[in-house]
C-alpha cells in the first residue's frame, strides 16, 4: 500500500469519532502556501451529519493537532482543511521505499485483461499511422502489469479478406507459372519458396488495388481468389501462409525497433472457425433479421441520441463481414482466456464498429454484462503544417522511414568523443526514446505536431532530456561507489528543494492510478518531467559529493538513488531505453 493511502486509512481512523462511518480523502494542495494536502470533505460531510463544514472542520482539525505528523494545519474558507508533513515523517517515508520503490505502489484488483494494439495489415507496410496504436498500448500493457494485473497483448493481425486475395491475385498475375497455381498441386506449406520479398508484396498490394478499382473483372477474380483462401483451397491456401509469414517477419522487426512486443500473434483468420458458432448463437436467440439478403442484428437502443444502424452479421453474397470477425474473435478469446476486460486500441474512426461489436456481443451473450468491452481511441501525429505526417516529397512515410529519420537526427546530438562504435546503439536508444515520448506526451485522443527539429533537444520537455538527466544521476551514484562513499538512510532534510522531491515522490501512485484511469500516458510523461526538473533544480544547487556534512551528503545520495529509481521505472513504462552514456 503507498504511503498516502495509508496515511489516509490513518487520519480516517484518527477522525472517526467525528466523521463517523464517512471517509476523508487527501487530495494536494491547490494552494502550497497554505499546505502540502487540503481534506475538502466538510462540506459534503455537513449534509450527513447536519453540521455546519466549519464546525466539522474544527473538530477535524483538533484531532489532527494531537498527531506530530501533520504540521501547519489551518482552515480556509468554508471548511476547506490545510495540513503539511512533519520533516520525521517525509525522512521515514523515503527510508521505507529506498531499498524497494515498489513499495510506494497501489496494486488494483487482479485481474486479467486482454489487449489489443498493433492491428497491422499483412502485405502493406507499417506507416507512421501505426505508432500510436502500438506505442500507447506497449506502455498500458506495461503500466498495467506494474499495477498488478494479468495482462495478454494481441497483436490482431489483418490477414484475412479481400486485401489478401488482392495480393494473390497480383502474384498470379505476374508469376503463372508458380507451383501454387498448379489445378494438381499437392505440395505442403514448406516445400515451396516464393520468389518475392516483403518489399515486393508491399509494392503489389497499392497495385493490385488500384486495378481493382479501374477493372471490375479483376476484382471479381480478387474476390474468387478470397473464396479460396477462406476455403483453404490447396495452393492458394498454402501461397497465404507464405505471404503471412513474410510479411510477419517484417512487421516483427519493426516492432523490436521500437521495444514493442505481443503475446499472441494472431489474426482476423485465426477467428474463421468460430463463425459459425458466434452465427449460431445469434440464430438462437431469435437476433438476426433478413434486410436485402443480408443476416442483421439491430443494436440500436430507446436511449441513442444518434443514428446506430445494425450489425451486418453476414452479407448478402454469404460472405463475413469485419464486425463478424470481431465477434469471433471476441468468442475465442473468452473461451481461451476468459478475461476481465478487453481493450481496443485504435484511431476514432472505428468507435461506431466496436460499439455495435460490444453491443452485439452483450446481446447474444458471448461476455457476460460484468465483462468490460472498451474501446480506447486515439488522436494523429501531425508534420509541423498540422497535416498528418508525411514523407519530405508528401508521399506516405512508412514507420520503418520514420525511425531512421528519428536516428539520424539523434546521431546529431550525441557527444563525438563518444566511441563510434557505440554511437549507432546510442542514437537508436535515444531517437526511438524519443520519439516515443513525443507521442506519450499529449493526452491520448490529442492531435499533436511532431517537430524533427525539437523531439530530441536535450533541453525542454523531451525524452532526450529525461534520458541525459537519468544517466547523470547514475554517474553521481556510480561515482559516489567509486569513491567508496556509502549511503543507506536519509536523516536530515536541508532545504524546500529536497522537501519538494520527497513529495513529488508521495505523489506517485496517484499519478500511476490517473494514467490507469484515463487509459493515456500523458500524466506519467508529466510527472517524469517535473520530478527530473525539480531534481536538476536540486542537483545544481549542491554539492553533493562533496559535501562535508556527512549526515546531509548522505541524505542527498539516498534521496538521488530513490529519483534514478523512480525515473527508470517510469521510463521503462514509456518503454524509454537509456543508454550508457550520451
Amino acid at each position: 500500500m503507498s504511503i498516502i493511502k495509508e496515511l489516509e486509512d490513518k487520519i480516517n481512523v484518527l477522525l472517526k469519532e467525528v466523521i463517523a462511518n464517512e471517509k476523508i480523502t487527501i487530495l494536494s494542495s491547490s494552494r502550497p502556501d497554505l499546505g502540502d494536502y487540503q481534506i475538502n470533505d466538510s462540506m459534503r460531510l455537513a449534509k450527513v451529519l447536519h453540521k455546519s463544514p466549519q464546525e466539522i472542520a474544527q473538530a477535524m482539525v483538533v484531532e489532527m493537532e494531537k498527531d506530530s505528523n501533520f504540521t501547519n494545519i489551518n482552515i480556509a474558507g468554508p471548511g476547506f482543511i490545510n495540513f503539511s508533513l512533519s520533516d520525521e515523517f517525509l525522512i521515514d517515508s523515503m527510508n521505507s521505499i529506498k531499498d524497494d520503490i515498489h513499495n510506494n505502489i497501489d496494486k488494483i484488483n487482479n485481474k486479467t485483461i486482454v489487449l489489443d494494439y498493433g492491428g497491422p495489415n499483412v502485405a502493406k507496410a507499417l506507416h507512421v499511422g501505426h505508432l500510436r496504436s502500438a506505442n500507447i498500448g506497449e506502455a498500458l500493457k506495461r503500466l498495467l502489469r506494474l499495477l498488478g494485473c494479468n495482462v495478454i497483448s494481441d497483436v490482431h493481425l489483418g490477414d484475412y479478406g479481400r486485401p489478401l486475395g488482392l495480393v494473390l491475385l497480383e502474384i498470379k498475375k505476374r508469376y503463372p507459372d508458380l507451383e501454387f497455381f498448379n489445378e494438381n498441386y499437392e505440395g505442403n506449406y514448406g516445400e515451396l519458396d516464393l520468389p518475392i520479398t516483403n518489399a515486393d508484396l508491399e509494392e503489389i498490394y497499392p497495385s493490385a488495388s488500384i486495378k481493382a478499382k479501374e477493372d471490375e473483372k479483376y476484382l471479381e477474380e480478387a474476390r474468387e481468389i478470397t473464396f479460396k483462401i477462406q476455403n483453404h483451397e490447396k495452393g492458394y491456401y498454402e501461397l497465404w501462409q507464405k505471404v503471412v509469414e513474410i510479411s510477419k517477419k517484417d512487421i516483427k522487426t519493426v516492432y523490436d525497433l521500437l521495444g514493442i512486443s505481443f503475446d499472441i500473434w494472431k489474426g482476423e483468420s485465426d477467428a474463421a472457425e468460430f463463425i459459425d458458432e458466434v452465427v449460431k448463437t445469434f440464430n438462437d436467440k431469435n437476433l438476426i433479421t433478413v434486410s436485402d439478403g443480408a443476416q442483421i442484428v439491430e443494436v440500436k437502443r430507446d436511449d441513442d441520441n444518434s443514428p446506430m444502424p445494425p450489425l451486418i452479421l453476414v452479407k448478402s453474397n454469404d460472405s463475413y463481414s469485419y464486425e463478424t470477425t470481431d465477434l469471433a474473435t471476441i468468442y475465442d478469446r473468452m473461451q481461451d482466456i476468459n478475461p476481465n476486460e478487453i481493450w481496443y486500441l485504435t484511431d476514432e474512426r472505428q468507435a461506431l464498429h466496436f460499439e455495435q461489436v460490444f453491443r452485439a456481443a452483450k446481446l447474444a451473450g458471448i461476455v457476460s454484462e460484468d465483462t468490460l468491452l472498451e474501446h480506447i481511441p486515439f488522436g494523429t501525429m501531425n508534420g509541423k503544417d498540422g497535416k498528418p505526417f508525411k514523407t519530405r516529397d508528401g508521399g506516405i512515410m512508412t514507420l520503418k522511414g520514420l525511425i531512421d529519420l528519428v536516428i539520424s537526427e539523434a546521431k546529431k546530438r550525441i557527444n563525438p568523443d563518444i566511441d563510434s562504435n557505440m554511437q549507432e546503439e546510442i542514437a537508436t536508444k535515444i531517437g526511438i526514446s524519443s520519439l516515443k515520448y513525443a507521442d506519450l506526451l499529449p493526452y491520448r485522443r490529442t492531435d499533436y505536431i511532431f517537430d524533427t527539429d525539437k523531439f530530441a533537444l536535450l533541453e525542454g520537455k523531451t525524452g532526450a532530456y529525461l534520458l541525459y538527466s537519468n544517466i547523470r544521476i547514475k554517474s553521481l551514484l556510480n561515482k559516489a561507489k567509486r569513491e567508496e562513499i556509502d549511503y543507506s538512510k536519509i536523516s536530515k532534510i536541508s532545504s524546500s528543494s529536497d522537501r519538494k522531491i520527497m513529495l513529488t515522490l508521495l505523489e506517485l501512485p496517484k499519478i500511476l492510478k490517473k494514467s490507469y484511469e484515463a487509459r493515456s500516458l500523458n500524466d506519467i510523461c508529466d510527472y517524469i518531467y517535473n520530478l527530473t526538473a525539480l531534481y536538476n533544480n536540486f542537483y545544481s544547487e549542491n554539492r553533493i559529493i562533496t559535501c562535508e556534512d556527512k549526515d546531509l551528503r548522505e541524505s542527498w545520495l539516498v534521496l538521488s538513488n530513490v529519483v534514478y529509481q523512480v525515473t527508470l521505472l517510469l521510463l521503462d513504462i514509456l518503454g524509454m531505453q537509456v543508454p550508457e552514456k550520451m
